[in-house]
């Protein structure tokens, strides 16, 4: 294990996995920050028993999950070390002293709630409950339920009141007292609440992502909206396993998109009018992460009447990549649209007709933030604190406002032009 490589594990709360040469995971645990939890395990001086350090010496490998809390980070621990059975993660010794999440079955609109009555297994369901855990901090647990609540606002009533109480008015919970939710659409979210539980949590926001779309096709926007709500909120625990080398946000993009390289060059497009007026189009380039601003380019759009977001883009994907390849100037590695599903379709279909339809494209769409690949159907789902989000976001941002500064100049010029056609005449 390369020590030196540890300093660039994150100071995040999360979840980290050490594994041996083989690759098989010898230990899952949590932690307040990633960064000290780990870094403890291989101080000359950390007092850790010989068991520890016995699987100290066996760790090659240690891979992470970033979250936005210690709480959050409970959950999934708990999911992955039920998962993965990992071999130092020691079962504990007295289960009937620390509590457990209780979900229960016999009840028309089921309750999740902590507990310690659980009988002394790690996970056990009776007709009456399913039971996870055991939890080894009490207090951490009840943080979590609360993350859990407004996601699967299940009721936490004994006994459901004639009126909906303080909960349905904060959204922690969808009133079945009141009839305010169907049995089924409630059963819906137990069944979504187990998978959560159970590690299925990509399968849950792949669920979740096609109600939404299908929400959204059928004009039902509240829903969509509130289904949105709940993907984001689930994604606060980044998809994506971060091993113990440098971090590298580029790196890191190479796996996601599966690249034979890291995008080093990166271009991103924008559109800019108002009402098809003084339209333009921009292009930036980020090299390593960084602006390459001699590589900027701007784009009068000529040949697209009216308001057409799509033609617009076919515009520039078109001036721009022909002359690449008239001037067999370097292709980038990744390019980026602004816009979802049809932007990006418009942009690939081009870079098909010229030749360049090897090259990876991506589109980030504004209204949810969705990153779309022109050979997947459903988008990708960022957490908004992901670093790759961010990446994307901040290259999309510049081509917008490189598209704007440059809408801005033309509009002026349009106007002083106007002026100068009224002195004259005077």
């Amino acid at each position: 294990m390369d020590k030196e490589n540890l300093k660039n594990i994150p100071d995040l709360p999360g979840i980290y996995i050490m594994k041996d040469k083989e690759g098989k995971i010898l230990y899952i645990g949590k932690a307040a920050s990633l960064k000290k939890r780990v870094l403890s395990y291989f101080r000359e001086s950390s007092d850790i028993s010989r068991r520890i350090g016995m699987m100290v010496d066996r760790v090659e490998d240690i891979a992470f999950f970033v979250t936005h809390s210690e709480a959050e980070a409970l959950i999934s621990e708990a999911a992955l070390i039920r998962e993965h059975k990992p071999r130092y993660n020691v079962a504990l010794k007295d289960d009937k002293s620390y509590p457990y999440l209780e979900l229960t079955k016999n009840e028309k609109f089921p309750r999740l709630m902590i507990t310690r009555r659980c009988g002394g297994s790690s996970f056990r369901e009776n007709g009456k409950s399913v039971f996870y855990g055991p939890y080894t901090d009490v207090k951490l647990l009840r943080k979590a339920l609360g993350i859990m609540k407004r996601i699967f606002p299940l009721r936490t009533c004994r006994r459901m009141p004639k009126k909906p109480c303080l909960n349905y008015r904060i959204g922690q919970c969808y009133a079945p007292c009141a009839e305010a939710i169907e049995r089924c659409a409630y059963s819906d979210i137990v069944k979504e609440l187990k998978m959560f539980l159970g590690g299925e949590r990509l399968g849950l926001i792949e669920d979740l992502s096609q109600k939404m779309q299908k929400a959204a096709a059928a004009k039902d926007y509240e829903k969509a909206a509130q289904l949105r709500d709940r993907i984001a909120a689930l994604s606060v625990v980044p998809t994506i396993k971060v091993r113990v080398t440098p971090y590298d946000e580029i790196e890191e993009l190479k796996h996601l998109l599966r690249l034979k390289r890291p995008p080093r060059k990166i271009e991103a497009f924008d559109i800019s009018n108002i009402s098809g007026k003084e339209a333009v189009g921009s292009m930036v380039t980020f090299i390593d992460g960084k602006p390459s601003k001699d590589d900027y380019r701007k784009f009068k759009i000529r040949g697209v009447a009216g308001i057409n977001d799509y033609d617009m883009m076919r515009e520039v994907i078109k001036r721009r990549y022909e002359r690449v390849k008239k001037e067999r100037l370097p292709s980038p590695d990744l390019i980026i649209i602004d816009g979802g599903k049809g932007h990006l379709n418009a942009a690939a279909f081009l870079l098909e007709e010229l030749g360049f339809g090897n090259l990876p494209v991506i589109g980030i769409a504004k209204k949810f933030e969705h990153i779309y690949l022109k050979d997947r159907k459903e988008p990708i789902i960022f957490s908004h604190s992901s670093p790759l989000l961010r990446l994307i976001q901040r290259l999309r941002d510049e081509a917008h406002r490189f598209a704007i500064s440059y809408h801005h100049v033309l509009r002026r010029k349009k106007i002083q032009d106007q002026f100068a056609k009224l002195d004259r005449r005077k």
